[in-house]
């Protein structure tokens, strides 16, 4: 058990460097190309502005901004026309009535809710509970970079973009009922997860609260949304020309099984 534990810390050490106060990791990698890889956090606390001066720094003399996408603008692409039926006909009756609770806790309609695919209806449930945690999309890490990489005309690179992540919910079986049916069985765990992630860019060195990050995916979801991009992204990363780049993802793509940077590393 000692051994594994030592290596355990000791990629802990490797993944989060005592003098990063946030969650980033410098990666080299052949051919002069060298990224300083950000776990980002999508909204964020009104304490969470500016970003932290070594990042301002580190994108100030970048080549690039590489994001999963740029969410700067206003535009979703997340509107639906389809018509899906109720969620009373799609989940168990307790799965039911606990989104009518959450519904009526958050002062969301389930009137809104019912015509949506079920991916759609948990993204909306946790945007909502993040909202009532007091985080908001323009305080979020990668929303801030974007901003600050347009005024200096630092170019932006998307590894997806909007349209594609639009694409890959919707190719979720059954319209998204296990991202649902996650949404709902994790519902206090992913509050706490949602704070210990807020805790990294304010007070917490990350390194010491990786380790406690609960998953709240059940194994098919886990590869499709992290295990499948993480190997996408490692290929558009060895792509990369010559140069300096800050890469901001989502923060649980560092961390856990299959992360990216163990597999940029690999």
């Amino acid at each position: 058990m000692a051994p594994f534990l030592n290596r355990a810390f000791s990629w802990l050490r490797q993944l989060f460097p005592a003098e990063y106060s946030y969650p980033a990791i410098d990666i080299r990698l052949p051919g002069n190309r060298f990224l300083h890889l950000v776990g980002s956090i999508h909204m964020g606390t009104q304490d969470m502005q500016p970003l932290p001066v070594h990042l301002l720094r580190r994108l100030k003399k970048a080549d690039a901004l590489i994001v999963e996408a740029d969410i700067s603008g206003t535009d979703s692409p997340f509107s639906m026309t389809g018509e899906f039926p109720p969620l009373a006909e799609r989940l168990p009756e307790s799965q039911y009535l606990h989104v009518e609770r959450l519904c009526e806790e958050l002062g969301v309609s389930m009137w809104t809710l019912n015509p949506l695919p079920s991916w759609q209806v948990a993204l909306m449930l946790q945007a909502t509970q993040a909202q009532r945690l007091g985080l908001r999309g323009n305080y979020g890490i990668d929303y801030q970079l974007l901003q600050t990489a347009k005024e200096q005309a630092t170019p932006v690179i998307e590894l997806e973009g909007p349209e594609e992540q639009f694409a890959l919910l919707q190719q979720l079986p059954d319209d998204g009922l296990g991202l649902l049916e996650d949404t709902l069985t994790h519902w206090h765990t992913n509050a706490r997860l949602l704070q210990t992630m807020i805790s990294w860019w304010l007070d917490t060195k990350p390194g010491l609260a990786v380790e406690q990050l609960p998953n709240t995916f059940s194994s098919d979801l886990y590869d499709v949304l992290m295990n499948q991009r993480n190997v996408r992204w490692k290929k558009q990363l060895l792509d990369l020309p010559a140069g300096n780049y800050v890469v901001a993802v989502g923060a649980l793509h560092l961390y856990g099984e299959g992360n990216l940077p163990e597999l940029l590393k690999g």
